[in-house]
């Protein structure tokens, strides 16, 4: 009997484990598929109601959809916003109802579909860069209504911008095997034991707040845990998302209901204002939220256990020797006398701020946690408070790219870190060159 060559067995078995894997792709990527929604087109004939298209602008906002889906100088929600990351650059789609480069042919099931499984009206893999990994929890009634909304829209013929991926990375294939690893199609369950307030803050945190998507680290491939909001640094932006789980970063188990609520809906509050991408989403989302809505945030929030991040600023009360070597370091001497010279007509000479316009630097936890990004951005290109009905006039703070080198911003801020009480690592040369680089790449 003549036998098979090896080689031709392994071709076979490699043809049989290669069917194996689509077929086991497929069956992942179409889990829940035909139980959720089916595959729909037009659009719906019934018109909505003033209240079904209120509560759609509603939620569009809290969803902060028209930041991503608008270009810089483009018409609202016409989408051609770039969106980087670490693959290569998406492009935001049109939102509007135009027929030929929009939704104008898409039914509310397709939008649902969108949101609930990532898929777009032809069943094509959509790129997660849109969160369609929170949004999946988004009731069917929420996302009912804001279709509804965005199909009242004047529609505007804005034909996308081809994405500009890398391959593989710009392919079905590698999106099935992405969403394999790191999404499930799933619905926001109440938690019994929980109070209403709670599971409505879970329900819009989690959800169509997408906070996750920004608040937690993501791994090689651009995946992270949805649940897990330990701070991560923002892919392409070099800001970072404090942790919400650290009172040393951005946790909020110490801060009073009110408190949290007058941050969201205004961008400051005592000892804290938002800068960078979190005050594009205070002035484009939170702020125009109920203030019901916004307890529940701060419920939901408030209860999210915090964590000791080894490397986050010790005490005040335990300085110790590492914490005077910082303090007296050449590095902070120099810093003392820039700071003098540029920063304490604003922030004091000890380091108090001015109280409703320029943030307190001593004992500030922005100042003094483990990451040095955000401080290394807003020196080097300045920033403000989003501009709010509850703060229309922010106070800012000036670029100082053109006036300090690398050197000076670090030795301004390790004197920053370790000057009044607070104690923190020192910042390198490098860690300034490599955030203003970023900026002009």
């Amino acid at each position: 009997m003549k036998r098979t060559p090896l080689i031709k067995r392994l071709a076979w078995l490699a043809l049989a484990i290669a069917t194996l894997v689509l077929a086991l792709l497929w069956l992942l990527n179409t889990r829940d598929e035909t139980r959720i929604v089916p595959k729909t087109t037009g659009s719906a004939t019934v018109p909505a109601s003033a209240a079904v298209l209120a509560r759609g602008d509603y939620l569009t906002r809290a969803g902060n959809c028209m930041s991503c889906h608008t270009s810089r100088g483009g018409e609202p929600f016409a989408g051609g916003r770039g969106i980087e990351t670490p693959f290569g650059t998406v492009f935001s789609s049109n939102l509007t109802p135009d027929a030929k480069t929009g939704l104008g042919t898409w039914s509310s099931g397709d939008f649902w579909r969108a949101l609930h499984n990532g898929r777009s009206q032809d069943g094509r893999l959509l790129y997660p860069a849109f969160p369609y990994t929170n949004y999946t929890e988004v009731t069917r009634a929420d996302a009912d209504a804001m279709h509804a909304y965005l199909q009242s829209l004047p529609p505007v013929s804005a034909p996308v911008q081809a994405h500009t991926l890398r391959w593989p990375f710009n392919t079905q294939i590698a999106l099935a095997v992405w969403r394999a690893l790191y999404f499930t199609p799933g619905t926001f369950e109440p938690e019994a034991l929980q109070t209403a307030d709670w599971n409505r803050g879970a329900y819009l945190v989690r959800g169509l707040g997408h906070c996750s998507a920004c608040h937690s680290a993501r791994d090689s491939l651009g995946g992270s845990n949805q649940l897990n909001m330990a701070g991560g640094l923002i892919p392409m932006q070099n800001w970072y998302a404090p942790a919400l789980t650290e009172n040393a970063e951005a946790g909020l188990s110490k801060w009073s209901l009110k408190d949290i609520v007058t941050l969201l809906k205004t961008g400051v509050a005592p000892g804290a204002s938002v800068l960078g991408p979190m005050a594009e989403v205070v002035r484009n989302s939170t702020q125009h939220m109920s203030d019901d809505d916004l307890r529940a945030m701060a419920v939901f929030l408030k209860s999210l256990p915090p964590t000791l991040h080894e490397a986050a600023a010790l005490p005040t009360a335990a300085r110790g020797p590492k914490a005077e070597a910082v303090a007296t370091s050449p590095l902070a001497r120099a810093g003392a006398k820039l700071y003098e010279n540029n920063c304490a007509q604003c922030h004091g000479d000890q380091g108090q701020g001015v109280a409703g316009a320029y943030p307190a630097l001593a004992g500030n936890r922005a100042v003094t946690m483990a990451s040095t990004a955000n401080l290394v951005q807003i020196v080097l290109n300045g920033g403000y408070a989003p501009a709010t009905a509850g703060n229309p006039r922010p106070f800012g703070m000036p670029p100082f790219m053109l006036v300090l080198s690398d050197t000076e911003v670090a030795s301004l801020l390790t004197y920053l870190r370790s000057a009044w009480g607070n104690q923190a690592s020192q910042v390198t040369s490098f860690d300034v060159n490599l955030s203003r680089t970023s900026n002009h790449r």
